[in-house]
């Protein structure tokens, strides 16, 4: 059986092209493989972060997001807590977000210094107004975890 495809644009509209609306309601199932840890620890109440266990690597950072292996020497990482206070370094506001973002428009995006950690932690600002410096404090959704980065917010300390 052949079909005579069209090759312009006008010949598809002429067509009246059939149109299917796809809704996307089917669920995602995947695993978050050796950084399923760090979710675990957001249900405890813990900010979970790795470091290097190669001691020839001489590399003492602690790495959030974790790491599973050290970037520098590609060995193993073990598993600390990080602390739970810290200071926004920087923050935006996203007034027009996209379709599957779940927070509010208007909520503070932030980035968090928290000491001992080399990397600056993306979250969000449960409550107040955001300012660079500003200190802060973890805070964690227990009652209905949604086991994304979602679970883990600041609000001023």
């Amino acid at each position: 059986m052949s079909i005579d495809w069209p090759n312009t644009v006008l010949e598809v509209v002429e067509r009246k092209p059939l149109l299917v609306k796809n809704p996307k309601t089917w669920s995602h199932i995947h695993s978050y493989g050796g950084w399923g840890r760090f979710f675990d620890g957001l249900r405890e109440r813990k900010i979970l972060a790795t470091h290097c266990k190669n001691p020839a690597c001489g590399e003492k950072r602690l790495w959030l997001p974790p790491r599973c292996e050290c970037p520098d020497c590609w060995h193993e990482t073990a598993w600390v807590e990080a602390p739970q206070r810290g200071k926004i370094y920087t923050w935006s506001v996203v007034k027009y977000p996209g379709e599957l973002f779940k927070l509010p428009a208007g909520t503070p995006l932030i980035s968090v210094e928290l000491e001992g950690v080399c990397t600056k932690l993306m979250s969000w600002l449960k409550e107040g107004k955001p300012e660079i410096g500003m200190p802060v404090r973890a805070v964690f959704n227990t009652e209905r975890p949604t086991h994304t980065i979602l679970d883990l917010a600041w609000v001023p300390a």
